[in-house]
């Protein structure tokens, strides 16, 4: 399979998906899920919904039992994880992301084994778009802290060019301080022209600068909009923003016409 040149239509089209870990089991009940090249699309909703588990339906982590992911028009449904990152998918898992007796570099290099002479140039950029490993690149990471770890999971990922990047909660247990600086990245990541899936439990910061979100709710789609139509959708507020609401919808009003962050 080769990765994904461009059609014009979505890049990926995950449509009514059936999916679970037991047999008979199932955690998804028909969801479906689009994203287009450039997008950056989240995904939030409360424990449980099976967020995470599409996320892992889509990269081959979890079977499919019924419905179709397409990548670039060519069906990827139940296609191993290996073939995937070949065709141009990334996957950051929230945990057990990196590899804790090797070094920084190292673990990069391991993002790039099916390419090795390319390993120098994609190295370079990625220390161009994370410093900090730059800095450390000799250090183990297993000493690294979770915000550094989470860095080190994204830069290792984007080793190989993907097209789309699929991200599980990657602001879990960090800092506020951090939390930012990783929404922040991901969006620069985004527009370096990656495609960006993520799932977030910090619905406010998540709905703040997706182009596109879903909620999800017992394994289906719940509602579907842009970040703005969500963070201001009176049933969404009530049944999933919680607290957070007044917050969102404060920052709304306060910035109209306010650019995605850098």
């Amino acid at each position: 399979m080769v990765a994904y040149q461009g059609t014009g239509g979505p890049l990926v089209d995950a449509q009514n998906i059936v999916a679970g870990y037991l047999p008979g089991i199932n955690i998804l009940h028909g969801c479906s899920l689009t994203a287009y090249p450039g997008e950056l699309v989240g995904i939030i909703g409360p424990n449980g919904a099976g967020k995470s588990t599409l996320l892992k339906a889509l990269f081959g982590l979890v079977p499919v039992r019924d419905g179709q992911v397409m990548l670039g028009g060519e069906d990827i449904t139940n296609l191993k994880a290996n073939k995937l990152v070949q065709a141009g998918v990334g996957f950051v898992p929230q945990t057990n992301n990196v590899f804790p007796s090797l070094t920084i570099q190292e673990n990069m290099q391991m993002g790039l084994f099916l390419r090795p002479k390319k390993v120098s140039e994609r190295l370079d950029a990625m220390y161009d778009l994370f410093p900090v490993l730059s800095e450390r690149r000799g250090q183990r990471a297993g000493g690294l802290s979770g915000g550094e770890r989470q860095s080190l999971a994204m830069a290792r990922a984007l080793m190989m060019e993907p097209s789309v990047l699929l991200l599980d909660e990657p602001s879990a247990g960090l800092s506020p301080v951090r939390q930012d600086e990783t929404f922040l990245r991901t969006r620069k990541i985004n527009r370096t022209g990656v495609t960006v899936i993520m799932v977030e439990q910090n619905a406010r910061r998540c709905l703040q600068i997706c182009d596109r979100g879903y909620v999800l709710d017992q394994g289906r789609n719940s509602h579907t909009g842009t970040g703005r139509e969500l963070a201001d959708d009176p049933k969404v507020i009530e049944l999933y923003l919680g607290t957070l609401a007044a917050d969102v919808q404060a920052e709304n009003a306060a910035g109209e016409a306010r650019p995605h962050p850098e």
